[in-house]
Order: structure tokens, then sequence, then C-alpha cells
């Protein structure tokens, strides 16, 4: 029996997955997950069942049958994160660290956009590495209590995101999240986030910390829609943290391209009137200009199609320098802060593309199609041999268990101060370790050619390097004559029945406009060419404990991207959203 085989025998939950799906497990260790996590996590001393020695045992099987697999090329190990020690590093000195988790212990929170995937990722996080952290509570979008808890379960405490605290609290586990996450019914686009007043009087006595990750992240979403979530909806989260008694931080998730282009983008406040390439545009950014328009587009909304609003919202982007929805609402969010704050402390976290889990809870975790996922896919059914990109572009990607680790540690750095500051941080890749569109592709194409996809037959799909197209409008050509050509349009000889070429016509016209429209949305990104700096980040990291750096990694440069693309990001991704095909 070969390595594979021998780790692949542990995993009793994968019979009837596909072949690629047992080797991520295998690759990624989760075959044998349960001894693994219990080896690696520490829930107070009572909890350390396992042995430095099982660890070593399960990595060395899975790093061997990855070996053995691939023919001899072995992967970089990844290193299992630390357990956090019972001991909590004292609060001042370097030696000593920021005390991120003397700051969690005990504190209570409030989360938007909880059954997201980065806040996901946060509260699994938190409960792992602080189990004796407070409450949780948890924005949910539902008509009542009832169906929160019920998103609540389906969507965070029964998922595979969490199946390490399943493993590390055994049968107490559902017993252990009910007490620690409370589920609120509400929605940050309403009045008062839609909060019942009861609930929003008990948040305003307990809560310490409230995280603000709600967005609509659709790049042209109505108008109207995009400014009720981006730009009022922080605000109003905003205004239930000043009622907080105890609050000791306000920490807002944005993205790091609400910038526009302008070179070196420095981590500072988008400060009211904001403009982007001043050069070029002239008129600053009127807040009240802006809302209004908005509010009077909804009302007129019965009458104005979602395209024209779609539209219109594109139209007040590049009118002022951004090139879509969701980067110019996402801009005026942050200046409604930075004028409505007050003396309430401040963090503003700027992820750039946020993609699969690095190493936490394990390699390859993905929700749903994120920004490159999309175009990963087509590339790997082979709708799309050619792509407009540049291919020299630096594509700015941050793995999402970086991006939380950040967060905390910023959380903690800001949160024991309590300052009445706004700080902003980076949570990017640009400056400490570019990846070129080249390569991202490149590694793409690797593990695609080593693991192809199969089609409807079970044939497998060849695909090619990327061709990189410089215009739309060769890429609108390019496009047009490569579909044709693979669906055997072109050939005369042949003469197909003439309701089958139709049907096949009609297929063929749909792939293009949705891959025309991929493109034009994915433009402006694929010929970025502005750099994110992460200096304060950096900063951070100097003062974070030996321990904590471990327990906390924010450091971007550590970061493979071979091997994080081509054997954890890909591979997760087609067994977490493609379910193992």
């Amino acid at each position: 029996m070969t390595a594979l085989q021998t780790a692949l025998t542990v995993d009793h939950n994968g019979n009837g997955f596909s072949s690629f799906h047992k080797y991520y497990c295998a690759r990624n260790c989760i075959s044998n997950v349960t001894p693994l996590l219990k080896s690696q996590l520490a829930y107070r001393k009572k909890n350390m069942l396992m042995t430095t020695n099982t660890t070593t045992t399960t990595t060395t099987t899975a790093v061997s049958a990855y070996k053995d697999y691939q023919g001899g090329y072995t992967a970089t190990t990844i290193e299992a994160p630390p357990a956090p020690s019972d001991h909590l590093e004292p609060l001042h000195g370097a030696a000593g660290g920021i005390g991120v988790l003397e700051f969690l212990r005990g504190k209570n929170f409030f989360v938007t956009g909880g059954t997201g995937f980065l806040a996901k990722v946060l509260i699994e996080k938190l409960l792992r590495t602080m189990p004796d952290v407070g409450k949780i509570y948890v924005l949910i979008r539902a008509k009542d209590k009832q169906a929160a808890a019920e998103r609540l379960k389906n969507e965070i405490i029964d998922t595979d995101l969490f199946k390490s605290l399943e493993s590390l609290h055994g049968k107490s586990y559902k017993t252990f999240m009910q007490e620690k996450l409370i589920p609120v019914a509400g929605d940050v686009s309403e009045s008062d986030i839609g909060i019942e007043s009861n609930i929003a009087a008990e948040i305003a006595e307990v809560v310490n910390v409230v995280v603000n990750s709600s967005a609509n992240t659709t790049f042209d979403e109505r108008y109207d829609v995009a400014v009720n979530t981006n730009t009022r909806g922080p605000c109003r989260v905003l205004g239930l943290a000043k009622k907080c008694k105890n609050l000791c931080l306000f920490l807002h998730v944005s993205t790091a391209y609400i910038n526009g282009e302008s070179g070196i983008i420095p981590e500072e406040p988008m400060q009211i009137g904001h403009r982007v390439r001043s050069q070029m545009y002239t008129n600053e950014v009127d807040l009240e200009t802006e809302l209004n328009i908005a509010l009077q587009s909804k009302e007129a909304s019965q009458v104005k199609s979602t395209p024209l609003m779609k539209e219109l919202g594109l139209q007040r982007a590049k009118q002022h320098g951004w090139e879509n929805t969701y980067a110019f609402t996402k801009a005026m969010g942050e200046m409604m802060i930075t004028k409505e704050r007050e003396n309430i402390p401040v963090v503003i976290i700027r992820p750039s593309v946020i993609e699969s889990t690095y190493r936490e809870p394990f390699p390859g975790w993905i929700e749903g199609n994120r920004m490159m996922d999309p175009v990963v896919l087509f590339y790997g059914k082979g709708q799309l041999p050619g792509f407009l990109a540049n291919p020299e572009a630096v594509i700015d990607i941050v793995p999402v268990d970086m991006v939380v680790n950040t967060i905390l540690v910023a959380m903690a750095k800001h949160g024991k101060e309590a300052k009445p500051e706004l700080n902003v941080y980076h949570a990017a890749s640009s400056v400490s370790n570019p990846v070129t569109l080249y390569d991202f592709f490149k590694y793409t194409c690797e593990h695609f050619k080593s693991w192809p996809l199969v089609d409807r037959d079970g044939k497998e799909i060849r695909i090619t390097d990327m061709k990189f197209i410089s215009t739309l409008s060769d890429f609108s050509s390019y496009i047009s004559s490569e579909i044709i050509e693979r669906n055997s349009l072109m050939d005369d000889e042949a003469k197909p029945d003439e309701k089958l070429s139709k049907r096949v016509k009609a297929k063929c016209e749909k792939l293009e406009t949705v891959l025309l429209h991929l493109a034009t949305l994915y433009e402006p990104y694929m010929f970025f060419s502005s750099w994110f700096h992460n200096g304060k980040v950096k900063a951070l990291m100097k003062m974070m404990s030996v321990e904590e750096k471990k327990l906390f990694e924010c450091d971007v440069g550590v970061i493979d991207w071979k091997e994080y693309i081509c054997n954890i990001h890909v591979p997760g991704f087609r067994t977490h959203v493609l379910k193992g095909k």
C-alpha cells in the first residue's frame, strides 16, 4: 500500500468523493483531522489530549503521501499553528508582545456580516484561540430571532470551517457554540440596523468591540442598494457602537481598492471629499449630493429598471475616478466614518483580494466564488483560454486567515489603548510579496494540467497556457472565434442538424456575453498599476512576541505563491466550492 493510500484510509468520510478530493484531504492533513487538531489547539490544559509525536506522525504521513503521489516533488511544508499558552504575556515590553490573548479574554463582541466569508473565519479564530472570550453577538439578516438562529446553525455551527472546534470540544461543541454565539436578527441597510430595542440595549450594556464586516461586494450593484449598505451601513453600525458603555474599539472592514490607482497607496484615512487621480478629475466627492442621488433613485426605483440603476452607480463612480460602484460606495463609507466618529476609537482594515485560508484552521478553505475564482473556473473548464489582462500587473492576493490575524492584532493594539484615534491598516501583499498575473495563471495552469477538470462525459479537459490580451475589442474578437471553433460551428462539412445548431449557437452567444461582462468588470484589476503599502502592519509585527507571531501570522512575505495557488487555493476552491470536482 502506498503512502497516499495509507493516508486516505483514515478518511472514513471519503467514500464517494473523487480521487482529487481524497488527494486534497491527504495533502492538507484533513484526513486525520481530529488527532491533528487536538495536538495543534489548546482549550485549557485538560483538553491537551494528544502528544507532539501524533502531530509529527500525521504531518509526515500527509507529506509522504503527497510526495508519493507527485512522483517525487515535495511541496513546501506549512507548519501547524501553535497552541495558545495558558500563560499570557505581560502588557508592556517588546518581549511580552502586544498582549493579543490577554485583550481577547472576556471581551464581548458585536459582529455584522457574521455569515459572510471573512466574519466566519474571524469568529472561528476567536473561539479557537481564546475560548474564554465573552459573548459574540452575530448580526444575521433574518425576519426574526428564530430565523437568525437557524441561519447561525446552518451557516456557521454545522459548517466544515468549524470542524476544528467541533473536534476540540467533542460532545460539548454545540453547547459551547450556543453559549458563545448570540444570533441577532437585523440588517445594516435598515434604520437602527433593524435590531429590536431590547437586544440593542443589551448590546449597549455589555459589548466591548464592534466589528463591521457587512458589505455588498457586487462591482456593478444598483446605486441605491450599494449606497444603503456600503455607505450608510457603516454609520448605522457606528451609531450603535457610540451607545456601548464599555466600548474599546470600532473596527471597520473596508477594501484596499477605495483609493483607485495612485502609485504606492499609504495606510491613511479616507478624507471627506477625497479625489482619485486629482490630475484628471477635478470634482471632489460631495457626500450629501451622492446620498441624495441614491435616495432619489431609490424612491424612483419602481419606475426605473435595475439595469438603469446599475448604470447610474457606474456613472457616479467613474465621474469621480473610481472604477466601479463597489469601490466608490465603500470609499464613501470610510468618509462617513471619518465625519461621524467623534471620539470613538476606530480601526479600519483594508484587505486586497481575499482568497482561501493559508493554513488556519486548515489550508484551502473557501466559500463562494471570490474575485479571481470565476476566471479560474472558466479557465479550468477550457472556456477561457485567453483573458483581458496585463501579464506583468500585480494581482494583490491575501489569504483570509492572514486578514483575520491582522484584524485581531490591530484590534488588541488599539483596543487596549482605547484612544480616540482613527488607524488604517492594509492587509495586502503587493509591496511585501508581489505575484504577477502571469505567475498566477502559470501556477493555476500547472494545477489543472496535473488535476484536470472533467466534462459531462467524464473526459478530462485539457487546457493551454493563458493567453493575455491587451484590449477589450481584441478580447471580444478572440473569445468569439474561440467559442465558435471549440463548438465546431465553423465546420461546414459537418452539416449539423438545424435545431441542434441553433441550440449550440445560443449557448455560445450566452457564454460569450458572460465572458465579455466578466472581462469588462475585471479590466481595472487586470491592468492595476498601484501597490498597497503595509508599513503599519509591519510595525505591528515588530511589536508582537515570538508566540504571537506564530499564533497570529500576519506576514504575507512567508507565502510561497506557487505552493499556495497550485496546491492550496485551487484545490481548496475545487473541494469546498465545486464540491470535489
